[in-house]
């Protein structure tokens, strides 16, 4: 079953949001990041943001999760205020 880390963020900062993107689409990740599907959601106007992560197991997640919080806070795209496991329930889409 698939796990979804979820991650809100306030004091969004642009220009760390232009270099994740810009890693992410030249296929970096960091070392040791298990195989994941990545959705950032960013509102502009309020500078807050979401940022879901799911994978595929147990394993995945806990090695995501150590990975992923331990960015340190001025390379993150903002202020975390809170970090959430989901169980994911559906996976669709209409393509």
């Amino acid at each position: 079953m698939a796990l979804a880390r979820v991650v809100t963020f306030d004091s969004i900062n642009p220009e760390n949001v232009a270099r994740i993107k810009e890693g992410v689409e030249r296929g970096d990740v960091p070392e040791g990041m298990p195989p994941a599907e990545f959705l950032f959601l960013h509102d502009e106007s309020a500078g807050s943001g979401l940022v879901i992560v799911v994978v595929d197991s147990d394993e995945d997640y806990r090695r995501a999760d150590e990975i992923m919080g331990s960015v340190p806070a001025d390379e993150a795209a903002g202020r975390r205020t809170s970090v959430t496991r989901y169980h994911v329930a559906m996976r669709a889409s209409t393509k």
